[in-house]
């Protein structure tokens, strides 16, 4: 089927829900005609197919009889736009991507659970950056050695030998972008008098 052969459809069912919306409203053409000052002639038309729906014809009819104007085209629903990324569980961790595209900055959701682990730092191509959601996140880069905590956020070259997980007081929440090929987040807001 072609957009046109699908718009035209579309178009072809608009005359019977008009039809059917102000009979289900007990509303007569008259009447109608008078709440929108559309002559009955050309609701008439409208209903058997005969006139084109407009914009124009269609908005005091949605107005008359208090209906969306989805509801009177009979308009698809718009596409969920959340991700619906399936968890990936990686060493005990719990990813939740939050990127569709392959490469390039990725970004994840990741539930640590409450564990104490020995760091074992390590180093590989790309930049990171973590924000904290809840718990505390240890992280061990290079010589330091830091917990952050709900609303801290830490950013680094991952070439710089490090490790981060849970203190192992409870579980750990955190976002995660992460360039593979060292590709920095931007900042572009800054707070005023800085």
């Amino acid at each position: 089927m072609t957009d046109d052969d699908a718009m035209d459809q579309v178009l072809a069912e608009v005359g019977p829900r008009l039809r059917r919306i102000r009979k289900e409203r007990g509303a007569t053409l008259a009447g109608l005609s008078a709440a929108t000052g559309i002559s009955v002639s050309t609701l008439s038309r409208l209903e058997s197919g005969l006139r084109r729906p407009s914009l124009e014809l269609l908005l005091p009819i949605a107005r008359a009889h208090e209906v969306a104007l989805d509801e009177l085209v009979g308009a698809p629903a718009v596409r969920d736009p959340r991700v619906r990324a399936r968890p990936v569980v990686r060493h005990g961790r719990t990813h939740w991507p939050l990127t569709r595209q392959p490469g390039g900055l990725q970004a994840f959701k990741v539930l640590e659970p409450q564990r104490e682990l020995d760091p074992e730092p390590r180093s590989h191509e790309g930049y990171e950056w973590l924000y904290v959601l809840s718990g505390r996140l240890r992280l061990v880069l290079g010589e330091h050695d830091v917990v952050l905590t709900a609303g801290e956020a830490a950013e680094f070259d991952t070439r710089v030998p490090h490790w981060f997980g849970s203190t192992g007081e409870g579980p750990v929440e955190f976002l995660s972008l992460f360039g593979p090929q060292g590709e920095r987040m931007h900042v572009r807001a800054r707070p005023k008098g800085a």
